[in-house]
């Protein structure tokens, strides 16, 4: 209990609990509900870590958030560039990897208040997960079976 009363645990509780207390849940979808929770917490920098596959949805979400009054800062996976068998010493393959890494380290660098993630690969989202400096949420999760959608 004494770790949910510390303050910066407390502002995040407080904050998450204006998106469902008062009957609000299940009223606002999850990229309003991001939206919404950064201005309660005062965010200004929203980092955005995404999948190359969805370039064109990630575009589409780094606008609404301008819109939304946020300096936004969009990082493809596949930001340095490194060949797939750079990056797995075990791989044959010469095309450009996905580059969590270089991913989390570019947004450490831009300072962003919270980074929202679309569609990183598994085992790339654990990596992302474990570098990214700044708090994390997960807007949409890759899961090609059902079309992102589960």
């Amino acid at each position: 209990m004494e770790t949910y009363h510390l303050p910066d645990n407390q502002k995040i509780v407080q904050a998450a609990a204006v998106l469902v207390d008062n009957g609000r849940a299940g009223t606002l979808s999850r990229l309003q509900e991001i939206i919404e929770f950064s201005k309660e917490m005062n965010f200004k920098r929203l980092g955005l870590a995404y999948c190359y596959g969805m370039e064109k949805d990630a575009t589409l979400v780094a606008n609404i958030l301008r819109e939304s009054g946020f300096k936004t800062i969009p990082v493809s996976c596949t930001t340095g560039g490194f060949k797939q068998s750079e990056v797995n010493n075990q791989s044959q393959i010469n095309s450009v990897s996905c580059n969590p890494l270089a991913q989390a380290d570019q947004l450490n660098n831009e300072t962003v208040d919270i980074t929202i993630t679309m569609g990183l690969c598994l085992g790339h989202d654990i990596l992302f997960n474990k570098h990214i400096e700044s708090y994390t949420t997960t807007l949409l999760v890759k899961d090609r079976v059902h079309h992102h959608n589960p």
